[in-house]
């Protein structure tokens, strides 16, 4: 985290750690929320891992069907 500067004023000891309290919890609720959007993989889904590609309809019968039987779907 980088160094807080006062600029105006003479907070006191106790003004100044609840700034601080406050500033460093704030920065450990962002990093806390960014990691876990990393970790829920908020970037583009592979199609390897789509479940919905598993959910495909069956080939029917019918004339021509052996040729669309190895599509991905």
């Amino acid at each position: 985290m980088p160094p807080i500067h006062v600029l105006h004023g003479q907070p006191t000891p106790e003004e100044l750690a609840t700034v601080l309290a406050v500033v460093s919890a704030r920065a450990a609720a962002a990093q806390a929320a960014a990691e876990a959007a990393r970790r829920a993989g908020a970037g583009p889904a592979s199609p390897w891992n789509d479940r919905a590609r598993r959910l495909r309809s069956t080939p029917r019968p019918g004339a021509g069907v052996w040729r669309t039987s190895g599509w991905a779907g």
